[in-house]
């Protein structure tokens, strides 16, 4: 929250992240995921003020804690699809870190096969966020932002960054879909979402996403006649579903 993020000084962290959640089990705290990056030093991270940096980076970008819905619903879904792992780290980042949810925009409305600049980003972060900002400060911010879209395959090139279209799988479905369900959204409506649009499928795509994922007992997804019913059974527990619905 806020107006700041974990861009500000690092990409999505995609290589820790991975390695972290291949190390621990699913049920791991946020106290233990502190001890194995700093006392543990899982990471591998050669001091103790890296290592210091890297869980709060991590535990901004993503949560490391169960009792999050949010993040547990991550947890478990990236043990399902090593494939699909770039973009749910990208999506969860995204929820997190308002300092690239400013590039989001921009990067979604860019043609696939067109390039993508630095010295746009940091135009982008500029108008958004007017002399708030010094221009090393938007030179770094716009190069971690670039290479985290570039993490998640929405950019391809190392010097020369070109809009690239991911590889989206059901788990991702899922994912985008829960985010918008977790924002009080319903039926048809998750089709529309922002979460949705970053999937960068049409309807009838992002309908076959979700019926191979029901299908493999991921949720419940009904569709008939133009009327879509979405549930996520085992998702929350009976006080978040109360969340949800206090917001309708």
């Amino acid at each position: 929250m806020g107006r700041s993020g974990a861009h500000s000084a690092r990409t999505m962290m995609f290589d820790e992240v991975n390695a972290l959640l291949q190390s621990l089990p699913d049920f791991t705290t946020r106290s233990e995921y502190y001890q194995q990056i700093i006392e543990c030093n899982l990471l591998a991270k050669r001091t103790q003020k890296t290592r210091q940096l890297t869980f709060r980076h991590l535990n901004d970008l993503y949560g490391l804690d169960p009792g999050l819905p949010l993040f547990r619903m991550f947890r478990k879904l990236w043990a399902l699809d090593e494939e699909a792992r770039p973009l749910l780290a990208l999506s969860m980042a995204l929820a997190r870190d308002p300092l690239l949810r400013l590039s989001e925009d921009f990067i979604m409305a860019k043609p696939v096969g067109s390039s993508v600049t630095s010295e746009e980003m940091l135009a982008v972060i500029e108008q958004k966020q007017p002399g708030r900002f010094s221009a090393a400060s938007l030179k770094s911010f716009a190069q971690n932002i670039n290479s985290t879209w570039t993490q998640a395959g929405f950019l391809a090139g190392k010097t020369k960054k070109i809009r690239h279209r991911p590889k989206i799988m059901p788990v991702n479905s899922v994912f985008c879909v829960f985010l918008g369900y977790l924002e009080g959204l319903s039926g048809q409506r998750l089709f529309s979402t922002r979460w949705a649009n970053l999937l960068g499928c049409p309807a009838d795509e992002l309908t076959a996403l979700l019926t191979s994922a029901a299908n493999s007992g991921l949720l419940v997804f009904l569709n008939a006649g133009g009327i879509v019913e979405v549930r996520f059974p085992g998702f929350l527990s009976a006080e978040e579903e109360k969340w949800i619905h206090e917001q309708d």
